[in-house]
């Protein structure tokens, strides 16, 4: 386990080029064919890796909520991940997965740790329609192509979150989150989330100001889509920007996440001047200084609809 958090520490500040580190873990046994699977979180999203503390079981927690650990000083709320995804651990859960993801800290109960693997984001597939109960966001080819590939189901957590604390996961607000957005005309803003929980939100919040969107589910689609929309253009005598006001990308995505995107955009004399906006789950200076890196107008943390309609306001205004 030492070894896997040293690979955590040294490679969170890899640069993406539609490359990405997938931390791989076990969670049990499943109850059809006692088989236990592969699962993957992105390593950005990894603040360490401990073994399972002492935990204080908390009166009335939700289902899948073990209780609370102190971890120096931080009291962090542990999640019982196997339950969450209906596995059993044969040995117990051992090992805590301590996260950072939209603006919170949790820790979440697996049974072990396996290894880091460097990916290519095109060897990860949409799995939307996967089992476990919406939870999995892409299934992950570890091998590449190759026919006896290994796979690993990547986790929703943003799904997981909001199912098992719905109450801490506020919908949009159309009271607070201010005044409808000024576009051109028949333009729209292009949007791209592999997540069904962050696309539904995105969606309130463009709705509540009043800007009609068109929603990818990869990097990759919108990418396609935006290429439509330029050749569109082209053959109305139109520019792009009469159609496309901004783009607004996740930063994980199967097939080509948000920063390759980013810098496709930045450095097509097609798209020139195209603003874009990264809205990501995956905070932190390391990750801003990726963004700023690849040409990025602005980067909003996940998610807070009053502070991204504001910037989506910025960025459009200017």
């Amino acid at each position: 386990m030492s070894t896997v958090q040293h690979e955590v520490d040294e490679r969170t500040n890899l640069i993406s080029s539609n490359k990405f580190e997938l931390l791989l873990f076990r969670l049990g046994v499943d109850t059809v064919n006692e088989r236990s699977e592969l699962f993957g979180i992105n390593v950005f999203k990894v603040r360490e890796i401990v073994a399972m503390p002492e935990i204080t079981a908390v009166a009335g927690a939700l289902p899948h909520n073990l209780g609370v650990v102190n971890l120096r000083g931080q009291i962090i709320p542990v999640i019982d991940l196997p339950s969450v995804v209906g596995r059993t651990p044969k040995s117990g859960l051992n090992i805590m997965l301590v996260t950072e993801f939209a603006r919170s800290t949790q820790g979440f109960a697996v049974e072990s740790v396996e290894e880091i693997v460097r990916l290519d984001w095109s060897h990860v597939l949409s799995a939307e329609s996967s089992a476990a109960g919406g939870l999995v966001t892409s299934i992950a080819r570890l091998d590449g192509d190759a026919e006896d590939t290994r796979l690993a189901q990547v986790l929703d957590v943003e799904q997981i979150l909001r199912q098992i604390a719905p109450k801490g996961n506020k919908d949009v607000d159309s009271e607070t989150i201010g005044a409808k957005l000024k576009m051109k005309p028949g333009s729209v803003i292009m949007a791209a989330d592999d997540s069904a929980v962050a696309r539904g939100l995105i969606g309130q919040a463009l709705d509540a100001i009043g800007a009609p969107y068109i929603m990818s589910k990869t990097g990759k689609e919108c990418w396609d889509k935006l290429q439509v929309m330029q050749a569109g253009a082209v053959a109305e005598g139109k520019d792009l920007r009469d159609k496309v006001a901004l783009v607004l990308t996740d930063l994980e995505m199967p097939e080509m996440d948000g920063f390759t995107l980013t810098r496709n955009i930045k450095q097509d004399d097609r798209f020139k001047g195209l603003p874009v906006i990264i809205h990501s789950s995956l905070s932190g200076t390391t990750n801003e200084d990726h963004v700023r890196s690849v040409g990025a107008d602005a980067y909003v943390a996940k998610f807070v609809a009053e502070e991204l309609a504001a910037t989506i306001r910025e960025v459009i205004a200017n």
